[in-house]
């Protein structure tokens, strides 16, 4: 696993951005850990974490044009990432976000920041029943622009509506590459040999066994 995806999860543990115990999903499921994006809070923490994101999307080789943040959480993540892709590439990339209801007034529409041209790529934390992926793509078509992928934080490696994770079913349902800074393996291997660790791990294992999509590793 990359030292920049280590440094991720070690962040996600000190913030608490991942937490353990039992949660009840959208879903229904009861799952052991759960993901909280809105706990990066400081402009220290948001900064390291626009800079994971970026580098995962160099990593993974996907064109794009821009950025696109979904309100609420995509637009501090597409903000940071522009800034990250300035700072480590010196790339000055153009991001836009929408808004929950379109303004009436002033310069009117529901985008702000840059026009949605060429390859759109969006950003969020998680995806799970993909309503705002979907959208995001919708608006995107509507605007002549090009989805080109999606970029999330979390891969929880669970199946959807079918055998298949719910990311390979909106990537194929979309027709598009979803990236993750880490999946759900990455951070079982990450956690430690403690008995508390270890304790963590089967219930996350107990999980899977009766979550995880076809092909998780």
């Amino acid at each position: 696993m990359a030292n920049y995806r280590r440094e991720f999860l070690d962040l996600c543990l000190s913030l608490g951005v991942l937490k353990f115990g039992e949660f009840t999903l959208k879903s229904g499921r009861v799952s052991p850990y759960f993901f909280n994006a809105g706990l990066f809070q400081t402009g220290r923490a948001l900064k390291r974490l626009g800079r994971y994101y970026a580098r995962s999307i160099i990593e993974s080789g996907v064109r794009f044009d821009m950025l696109y943040g979904p309100a609420y959480k995509g637009i501090p993540l597409a903000a940071s990432i522009a800034i990250a892709f300035d700072d480590l590439f010196d790339r000055d990339v153009p991001y836009a976000y929408n808004r929950k209801e379109v303004k009436d007034h002033g310069e009117g529409g529901n985008i702000v920041g840059a026009p949605l041209e060429g390859r759109v790529l969006v950003v969020d934390d998680v995806i799970s029943a993909g309503t705002s992926a979907r959208e995001s793509a919708a608006i995107i078509d509507s605007a002549g622009a090009e989805l080109a992928g999606l970029s999330v934080a979390l891969d929880r490696q669970e199946k959807g509506s079918s055998e298949r994770s719910a990311l390979a079913e909106i990537a194929a349902d979309l027709g598009t590459e979803v990236i993750s800074i880490v999946r759900l393996d990455d951070l079982v291997r990450h956690l430690g040999s403690s008995s508390d660790d270890a304790e963590l791990r089967r219930k996350i294992e107990v999980y899977r066994n009766q979550y995880a999509a076809s092909g998780s590793d």
